[in-house]
C-alpha cells in the first residue's frame, strides 16, 4: 500500500496571492525576491551566486515560482520532471493554524481576532487575566514585537521582577516568554494552558508559551520547548480521516501542536530543523505502508523570514535541497511526497511579519507535470485520494487533473 509525505517549509511562499493588497502585502515574494536577491549578490553572508536549490528545481520549485507571478528566476530553470504547480489560499490570514488547516482540508470558517499594533496591546482585563494566572503583580511587553528582541530587551527586567513577557504580532496570537530557571517550564506551559481556553473563546488562535534561557551579561536564547496551545479546527481535517480509517499518522515538527494533537498517532520534534529532518528520514525508511507523515519545518519562518534575513533564508533553503536526496532514496514509487508551505514570510519586505502569498505545489508521485493553479485544500485532497482516504468539500484532488 502507498505511503504519502506531506512536508511544509513554514513560509516559503512564491507570490501572486490575488488578494495581497488587502492584507499589505501586494508584490511581497518570499522565494522569487530570494532568488533575485542571491542573483543580484545581495545575500552573500555564509553563501554566494545564485541560489542553489536544484534538487528543488528538478521537482519543479522554479517552474512554480514562475508560474505564480512570472518573475525571473536566475539559476531555477531545470525542466521539471515531478509534480509541481501553485496554490492559493481562502481563509482570511496568513497565519500557521490557517494554512494548515486549509491544507488538510478546512478552510477556516471564523474571522481571527488580532490584538492591535499599539502600546499597550491588550485589554487591561487580560493583562490582569494573565498576572493572576502567573501569581505575579503585572506582565512585561504588552505589545507587538519579534520574540528575539522582545527577550533580549526584557529579559533582565523578567528576571529582576518575575513578570511573564506578553506580547503578539500581526498573527492571531498570545504569546508568553519566560526564563526556564528563574520563572520554571512547567510554570510557565500551565500559565499557557490555563489561559489558552479564555483566548479561544475569542478566536485568538494560539497562546504560545516561548521559554529561554541566558543571563543578561551573556545574552538570552530561546530553547526548544516551545509549545502552541492552538485552537481546534472546528471539521474533521485530513489527519482525522487518517486515523479513523486506522493508518499511522506521524507529526513532524510543530504539527502536533497546530492540530491540538487531533488525528495523530505519533510526535515527533526536534531541537532544530536538522534533527527535524533526521526524523523525516526515518520516517521515510520506517513508515508502514499506508500511513501519513505530516511534517513543518519552521526555521525558514522563525530564524530567518521574521528577521528579515535574505542570505539566512537562501542558506536554510540550500541545506534543505543538500540534505533532500537523502530522504527521496527512501521512498518507493508508489509513495507520493508533496512539498509546500503556509503562507509566505518575505525578508525583502517591510516589516517583520508574515506575507499573503500563493504557496508552491513540488512532489513526485504516481504522475508528473505541472497541476496549475490550485486551491491549498486540493494538496490534502490529493493526499486523501492516493491513500484512498475520504475528504471533506472543500478540496479537489489534482493527481487525477489533466496535465498542465
Amino acid at each position: 500500500m502507498a505511503r504519502a509525505f506531506l512536508i511544509v517549509l513554514d513560509s516559503a511562499g512564491c507570490g501572486g496571492a490575488p488578494d495581497a493588497a488587502a492584507f499589505g502585502d501586494e508584490g511581497s515574494n518570499t522565494l522569487g525576491h530570494i532568488v533575485q536577491a542571491c542573483a543580484a549578490h545581495r545575500a552573500e553572508e555564509g553563501r554566494t551566486g545564485l541560489l542553489d536549490v536544484p534538487n528543488l528545481d528538478a521537482l519543479g520549485l522554479g517552474a512554480a515560482i514562475r508560474l505564480s507571478t512570472g518573475i525571473e528566476t536566475k539559476g531555477l530553470t531545470a525542466k521539471p520532471h515531478g509534480i509541481w504547480g501553485v496554490a492559493q489560499e481562502v481563509s482570511k490570514g496568513k497565519d500557521t493554524p490557517s494554512g494548515h488547516w486549509e491544507i488538510a482540508g478546512v478552510p477556516v470558517p471564523w474571522d481571527w481576532h488580532y490584538f492591535p499594533d499599539t502600546v499597550p496591546a491588550f485589554p487591561a482585563d487580560l493583562s490582569a487575566r494573565v498576572a493572576e494566572l502567573a501569581g505575579t503583580d503585572g506582565i512585561l511587553g504588552d505589545c507587538h514585537a519579534p520574540g528575539t528582541a522582545i527577550i533580549d530587551r526584557l529579559g533582565d527586567a523578567h528576571i529582576r521582577t518575575g513578570h511573564p513577557i506578553c506580547y503578539t504580532s500581526a498573527d492571531s496570537v498570545f504569546q508568553i516568554a519566560a526564563h526556564e530557571a528563574y520563572f520554571g517550564l512547567d510554570r510557565l506551559l500551565a500559565l499557557c494552558e490555563a489561559l489558552a481556553p479564555e483566548l479561544h473563546a475569542q478566536k485568538v488562535g494560539r497562546v504560545i508559551a516561548r521559554p529561554f534561557v541566558g543571563t543578561p551579561d551573556a545574552g538570552f536564547h530561546r530553547t526548544p520547548n516551545r509549545r502552541d496551545f492552538a485552537i481546534e479546527p472546528p471539521f474533521d481535517t485530513l489527519l482525522d480521516h487518517a486515523e479513523r480509517a486506522g493508518r499511522k499518522t506521524y507529526s513532524v515538527g510543530k504539527i502536533k501542536d497546530i492540530f491540538s494533537g487531533r488525528g495523530i498517532t505519533d510526535a515527533y520534534k526536534g531541537t532544530g530543523d536538522a534533527s527535524l529532518f533526521d526524523h523525516l528520514v526515518t520516517l521515510g525508511r520506517n513508515a508502514e505502508d499506508g500511513a501519513l507523515v505530516f511534517a513543518n519545518f519552521v526555521e525558514f519562518d522563525s530564524l530567518f523570514g521574521h528577521r528579515r534575513d535574505v542570505a539566512g533564508y537562501a542558506r536554510a533553503l540550500e541545506w534543505f535541497d543538500a540534505r533532500l536526496p537523502e530522504f527521496l532514496a527512501c521512498l518507493a514509487p508508489e509513495d507520493l511526497l508533496l512539498i509546500t508551505a503556509d503562507h509566505g514570510n518575505d525578508p525583502t519586505w517591510k516589516g517583520t511579519d508574515h506575507t499573503r502569498e500563493r504557496v508552491p505545489i513540488v512532489g513526485q508521485g504516481p504522475m508528473t507535470g505541472g497541476v496549475g493553479i490550485r486551491a491549498f485544500a486540493d494538496i490534502g485532497a490529493s493526499i486523501a485520494h492516493h491513500l484512498g482516504l475520504p475528504f471533506g468539500p472543500a478540496g479537489q484532488s489534482f493527481l487525477t487533473a489533466e496535465q498542465a
